[in-house]
């Protein structure tokens, strides 16, 4: 007897967190786009996936490879702009309208900022980022701990002088 529960029902139930996840590693200008790959993927091996698979991480996974393709296509085309842009971004993406804490985790280095959203918008624990991201689960927690370090100090660059927040 299967036990799964229909397509749809994951979409509903994990779909909000993938789609954090993906704006998280390619951008808020992308990132429709990965999360929509990433779920006509994973409809099409949902019928291969065991009843017991912890169905986040797969999708995680999943994200995290659509990501790299994304990526890895958007190095090949040009972007249209109407006007060069003012500063170039350090990824050689134009920046999301109004958004300052993308600009602040897009600056971040590509594992730290992929660890990041896996770990605290997909909610995976270590071993499963290590087995997406490679490496060891003591190496993502440490690539976890330098990207939040550098994320604090970059927001920290942005309060207003005489701001009462602690910085611990």
């Amino acid at each position: 007897m299967d036990t799964k529960q229909p397509f749809e029902k994951l979409v509903e139930l994990h779909g909000a967190a993938v789609l954090r996840v993906c704006r998280a590693v390619v951008g808020p200008l992308d990132a429709d786009d990965v999360w929509q790959e990433t779920f006509i993927s994973a409809l099409r091996a949902y019928t291969e996936l065991p009843a017991d698979a912890n169905i986040e991480a797969w999708l995680v996974t999943i994200a995290h490879r659509r990501s790299l393709d994304s990526v890895r296509a958007a190095a090949r085309r040009a972007v249209p702009i109407e006007s060069v842009p003012d500063r170039e971004s350090p990824l050689g993406i134009p920046d999301p309208p109004g958004d300052g804490v993308w600009n602040h985790v897009a600056r971040l280095p590509d594992k730290q900022r992929r660890v990041i959203a896996y770990r605290y918008l997909a909610d995976l624990p270590f071993t499963e980022i290590a087995a997406i991201v490679g490496g060891t689960p003591a190496a993502a927690r440490r690539s976890a701990a330098d990207g939040i370090k550098k994320l604090r100090i970059l927001t920290s660059e942005d309060l207003p002088e005489g701001d009462s927040h602690e910085q611990h």
